[in-house]
């Protein structure tokens, strides 16, 4: 204990203009909006390196794990450019029409250039919704707000509030963005919200995550009088225009009601497993950038919910 009260009083002048250095940096960053922008994107960057260089590492260890789940993604892909027999056969007594429209939707469900991310078939050249494909290089499970890091950034076409999804469903919302790296809030955050309905009846919830199980969500506002069932499935509404509508979101796996409330209270099984997330798509929803713009010179907030 001596040698440690001689060692702080020797170098005391050097350890106070190390801690005095701390604070201004501290106070610069938090008081100067332009500062604190530079400091995250330049923090991000170099995060999202070292990121990439860990996961660079654990994947040479996984590499089996990995190449099985290649493989199970690429059959589901691969499927897709295979009708079955009966879509190309007529019906006898009701011939299929052959006009101009009825060929171009023919044309639209049978191309190849599509892949199936969370039940939704979405074509990879499709212009209101194209997609980024990523690498995730980080997804940690159990905070309270959980972030994914991708190894996408600007130079690839990225931009903050972008959906971010995977062949299971959606996995979260793009917020920071640096020339080759990406952050996005997963579902696992506490300001996740997410517009969200029950095919089986159309009813209209919203999403967010309780900060306790990776494997379940929350979907509040639905209504007492409507009828659950166990199993239903929850996908995205497409009010917000950052998804496409009918990604899936989880099926529905326990509904309660509780006496002083005027909702159901909901739990939902997600259909993404963030414990084995490797690879997801961003989405570019260039129709919600229209509409937030209507909407604001209509003098109506658009929604910043997901």
């Amino acid at each position: 204990m001596r040698n440690l009260f001689a060692f702080l009083f020797r170098y005391r002048g050097i350890l106070v203009f190390a801690l005095l250095e701390v604070l201004s940096l501290y106070l610069l960053v938090k008081n100067s909006s332009y500062q604190r922008a530079a400091f995250f994107n330049s923090a991000n960057t170099y995060v999202g390196q070292v990121l990439d260089f860990r996961t660079r590492i654990t994947d040479y260890f996984r590499l089996v794990e990995l190449n099985h789940e290649l493989v199970k993604e690429n059959a589901m892909l691969r499927q897709q450019f295979y009708q079955p027999d009966l879509s190309r056969r007529e019906a006898d007594s009701l011939p299929v029409s052959r006009d101009s429209l009825t060929q171009a939707r023919l044309a639209r469900l049978g191309r190849p250039d599509s892949l199936l991310l969370g039940l939704r078939q979405l074509p990879a050249r499709d212009p209101d919704y194209p997609l980024i494909p990523a690498r995730v290089v980080s997804a940690p499970l159990r905070k309270v707000d959980n972030f994914i890091t991708l190894n996408v950034g600007s130079i690839d076409g990225v931009k903050p509030q972008m959906g971010v999804v995977s062949a299971a469903g959606v996995v979260g919302r793009i917020l920071v963005v640096s020339e080759h790296y990406a952050t996005a809030t997963s579902v696992l955050h506490s300001g996740t919200k997410i517009s969200a309905q029950i095919v089986r009846d159309g009813t209209v919830g919203t999403i967010r995550w309780q900060n306790d199980d990776p494997t379940h969500v929350l979907l509040d506002d639905v209504p007492r009088q409507n009828k659950l069932v166990r199993g239903d499935t929850v996908v995205t509404s497409g009010y917000n225009a950052v998804y496409p509508s009918g990604v899936l979101i989880g099926t529905i796996d326990s509904f309660t009601r509780e006496s002083d409330k005027n909702f159901w209270t909901v739990q939902v099984r997600l259909a993404v497993d963030f414990s084995r997330l490797s690879y997801v798509y961003v989405v570019n929803s260039r129709v919600k950038a229209e509409r937030d713009s209507l909407e604001i010179r209509a003098g109506v907030k658009p929604d910043t919910d997901e």
